[in-house]
């Protein structure tokens, strides 16, 4: 399986004192237009990434949800690593026995081209998603994948990247992610970017965005897990009444207002919405993860999906973390996770 050969610039090095793994990170620029799957064309689009692990294990990309970035983990349990939970040496990723790349995405809160506020910045499809992580397959030189581990809107460009790309992955291993997208998941999300937009042109974008992140956020739980959490009784404050999960959410959004950018959630909040796929040219393994406690990607979706694929597989799990079980459920994961290095060990 080829890896990665030389990296044609000089990225920077983690200092070795502050990791014991092999990291790189970088960023570079694509010079020229960059046409856009739905209409229009970027311009010297830069793409910021990450490569952490041992230079000679399999090469795996892992790619999140649409707040996911380039950070998947850190040895020195760094808040800002978004898959902490589950990536890292000796965990169910196990990063001392892969090497791991993660890019942020284009038109995130990361440091990939992005809107600035109030840019008129075209539409996003996971398809240029795909486009932005060949490009960056192609900079450093990586001929072929092990693997592509993606949740989410991570698991939609990796279906994109496998149909466009068949030929440079081995493997998909993907994560509450269908073909396409569900209506009552768009619903939910159109009343989140209609609330960004409507507090955007009221002076208050960060606080429109808080709002809807606590919507959001009562979408990627389980009924199950609300009800044995914020049943307890509502207080009274300054004359109304505020229940248990309203200070759950409301906190929840408040955090996430503070670390992204309104314009950039409207954008890959839509791109989730268009995403659209024909996996019946997807010629690699998928081995999905559907969990049937899923809001907005319902387990008949991924079964669907599976019988649709040339060679999928799928796994049904219960989580009472709904859509956030790629996050948090560590010992469901581990097992599957664990495969992608059994032809290594």
């Amino acid at each position: 399986m080829n890896t990665i050969k030389s990296a044609p610039t000089a990225p920077e090095r983690i200092p070795a004192e502050q990791t014991t793994l092999d990291i790189l990170e970088g960023e570079f620029v694509l010079p020229g237009a960059f046409a856009l799957h739905h209409g229009g064309e970027l311009h010297n689009v830069r793409i910021a990434w990450r490569l952490a692990g041992p230079p000679a294990a399999p090469l795996v990309v892992v790619a999140g949800g649409i707040s996911g970035h380039r950070r998947v983990f850190s040895e020195h349990e760094d808040e800002s690593a978004w898959w902490q939970e589950i990536a890292g040496p000796g965990r169910a990723l196990p990063t001392h026995a892969l090497r791991v790349l993660a890019f942020d995405y284009l038109g995130g809160s990361g440091r990939t081209t992005a809107p600035t506020p109030g840019e008129n910045f075209p539409p996003v499809s996971t398809y240029d998603q795909a486009e932005v992580l060949k490009h960056l397959l192609d900079h450093l030189r990586i001929d072929a994948l092990r693997c592509i581990v993606g949740a989410s809107y991570g698991g939609m460009v990796a279906l994109a990247f496998a149909e466009r790309y068949p030929q440079r992955v081995r493997q998909l291993l993907v994560m509450s992610a269908a073909e396409r997208t569900h209506p009552m998941a768009t619903a939910w999300r159109c009343v989140q970017r209609r609330t960004v937009r409507f507090a955007i042109e009221m002076g208050q974008p960060a606080g429109g965005l808080a709002l809807a992140r606590a919507l959001a956020m009562a979408t990627y739980r389980s009924q199950a897990e609300f009800a044995a959490r914020f049943d307890g009784e509502p207080r009274l404050e300054n004359g109304r009444f505020v229940f248990p999960v309203e200070d759950y959410l409301l906190a929840r959004g408040r955090d996430y207002a503070s670390r992204y950018q309104p314009d950039s959630f409207l954008l890959l909040s839509e791109s989730i919405d268009l995403h659209r796929v024909d996996v019946t040219r997807i010629d690699v393994p998928v081995l999905a993860i559907g969990v049937r406690e899923d809001q907005l990607v319902p387990i008949d979706d991924m079964r669907n999906m599976v019988r649709r694929l040339p060679r999928g597989r799928l796994v049904e799990m219960s989580s009472l973390y709904g859509h956030d079980a790629f996050l948090k459920e560590t010992a469901q994961l581990a097992p599957l996770l664990a495969t992608l290095t059994e032809d290594v060990v």
